[in-house]
């Protein structure tokens, strides 16, 4: 394989040959990314490796291996992780199922948090020692990633590594759902489904303990909804033993729900969206039921009410001051301790596959988050 193709095989971008240069001539460090055939003419200079976790092939388990460590660009920071977080993204992205595709082989993950270890020429916003929870589409399942410095931010004194980690893409999306686009009001209802998961119950701690609404927890077990009590949720609904639409019915004296953050979709959507009360807001973040609901207008019309979408990262390049806002607004809260992130298991780096079996089979509850260091 010529040296261009083994860039573009690695999904290395066009500056990688000028990254290449800062690495060792060595056996492991060619063979890795296709070099071995590369003559002496280009003189690699040393550089250290870091293990990450690679995607090769889609719908095949993940591997660990040492890759070098690149240079970084001017605007760049590099950051020792810590802990990472698991998303179902990421899974759907190393089966070729995400709407954001990328060129294999690929390091997934898209939240951490960390310590700097390295900042680039104009970097000022950060230093070499901070604490900062950064967000990135790929490449946080590793021991070091590279970042815009944009996309980091300070980890408040009090808050641990663990809790950071599980803050960006739960309570990120929970904090846009329920605030800025369902604008929930104190005192008015909202019904989570999904309660148990790491949105669910990002969901009910912002509901319940900032935004100061009364929270219905639906979710699949007793378990699960004992779980999204103890988080703040005033009732809870398990939707296995019964109809959903009528238990909100019986909770709300026939008045149904203002608001509801649904995961799920599919029946459970369709059951939420005939409990939202007049002029309510249903927010759909996702389906993690498998089955992509439609919306009888007609609903719409006769209760006036609104079906809104949050997709979190997509305010990243639509409107960054919001998407920046929800994580400056996490950390803030979890300060404060007004907010408690619930961690469900924790994995090491090399048990990443058992990671993303813990969240594909609903084993879990919360986040499941990686440990690295």
């Amino acid at each position: 394989m010529t040296a261009p193709l083994a860039g573009l095989r690695w999904g290395l971008g066009p500056g990688w040959l000028l990254r290449l240069q800062h690495c060792r001539s060595s056996a492991s460090g060619k063979e890795l990314l296709g070099l071995s055939s590369l003559n002496n003419d280009i003189e690699l200079q040393p550089c250290r490796n870091y293990q990450a976790v690679l995607c090769t092939e889609l719908t095949k388990p993940l591997i660990i291996r040492n890759l070098p460590s690149p240079p970084l660009q001017p605007h760049e920071v590099r950051v020792g992780v810590r802990y990472c977080g698991v998303n179902f993204a990421d899974i759907l992205a190393c089966k070729g199922l995400y709407q954001e595709k990328h060129c294999l082989p690929f390091t997934p993950g898209m939240e951490f948090s960390g310590m700097v270890m390295e900042t680039g020429a104009n970097v000022s916003t950060v230093q070499e020692g901070d604490r900062v929870i950064g967000v990135t589409g790929t490449s946080a399942m590793a021991e070091e990633c590279i970042t815009d410095q944009k996309m980091l931010w300070p980890i408040p004194e009090g808050v641990s590594y663990e809790e950071a980690a599980a803050l960006p893409v739960s309570y990120g999306t929970a904090i846009l759902a329920l605030d800025h686009r369902a604008r929930t009001q104190p005192g008015e209802t909202v019904l989570v489904t999904a309660a148990a998961g790491a949105t669910g119950l990002a969901a009910i701690d912002v509901a319940a303990n900032v935004l100061k609404a009364k929270v219905i927890a639906a979710a699949g077990s007793d378990h699960k909804c004992n779980l999204a009590l103890q988080k703040g949720a005033a009732h809870s609904v398990n939707y296995t033993q019964g109809s959903l639409k009528e238990e909100v019915k019986k909770l709300t004296d026939n008045k149904g729900v203002n608001v509801v953050l649904d995961a799920v979709g599919g029946d459970i959507f369709k059951a939420a969206l005939h409990s939202l009360a007049w002029e309510g807001r249903i927010v759909v973040v996702g389906f993690a039921g498998g089955t992509i609901p439609s919306v009888p207008a007609n609903l719409l019309l006769l209760k006036n009410v609104s079906a809104l979408g949050v997709f979190w990262g997509r305010y990243r390049e639509e409107d960054f001051p919001v998407f920046s806002s929800s994580l400056s607004s996490a950390l803030w809260y979890c300060q404060e301790r007004r907010i408690q992130p619930h961690v469900g298991a924790v994995f090491k780096l090399e048990e990443v596959n058992e990671a993303f079996s813990r969240v594909t089979q609903r084993k879990s509850t919360g986040k499941v988050v990686i440990s690295i260091k």
